[in-house]
């Protein structure tokens, strides 16, 4: 029904919107792709991912700060805070839980041994810690939740796996009861461990 639905087929031609609110999300990729991400909650459509357009943007093996710096962080900043704007004005945003988050941090410690050590200033991968960010859907503004040691290596405080944010999301959705049967009648956990951010919402 959706894939056919007359209303979710128009929020592809992304054309037919302001130009003006074009420009405020950014006329890249990026900042287009969350203009259409807009447009199809808009429509309906239940779940939407979007990914960072361009293959590896983010994975700042070499020149780290200036890749965050020139392109990384102003790109990002524009169309995100655009599309939080734009899902508040149109009464989507209460609605709507937008997730930003990545499959890894970044190690704390300057210098990859790929890019030349400490003169190439890149960042390696860093699995055990990373930010994870949340707007909308119910979720309060303006906190933080979890603390690293000084140095941003390993977290401190309120110490959460992946797990914890996948209930926080099914949470948002109104799925609290994450168990099914399979085709022998067996119970089992969807998703076992972890537990939902509550704390968060309010």
């Amino acid at each position: 029904e959706m894939l056919s639905s007359t209303q979710f087929l128009s929020a592809f031609d992304i054309d037919r919107e302001d130009a003006k609110v074009r420009d405020a999300y950014g006329r890249n990729a990026e900042g287009q792709n969350l203009l259409l991400a807009r447009r199809l909650a808009e429509a309906g459509v239940p779940a939407i991912q979007v990914a960072w357009h361009r293959l590896g943007t983010w994975d700042t093996h070499g020149n780290n700060f200036n890749c965050l710096k020139e392109d990384l962080l102003p790109r990002f900043d524009q169309c995100y805070s655009a599309l939080i704007e734009d899902l508040d004005q149109r009464g989507l945003l209460e609605s709507t839980l937008v997730v930003v988050t990545s499959e890894m941090g970044r190690k704390p410690k300057i210098g990859d041994p790929r890019s030349g050590g400490a003169t190439g200033a890149g960042r390696d991968h860093w699995t055990a810690c990373q930010s994870v960010l949340l707007a909308g859907g119910g979720i309060r503004g303006g906190q933080t939740f979890g603390k690293t040691d000084a140095r941003a290596e390993y977290p401190v405080e309120n110490v959460m796996g992946p797990e914890s944010i996948a209930h926080t999301i099914y949470h948002a959705m109104g799925i609290d009861k994450l168990t099914a049967t399979d085709v022998g009648g067996r119970p089992f956990n969807i998703l076992e461990g972890g537990r939902p951010l509550t704390e968060l919402f309010g």
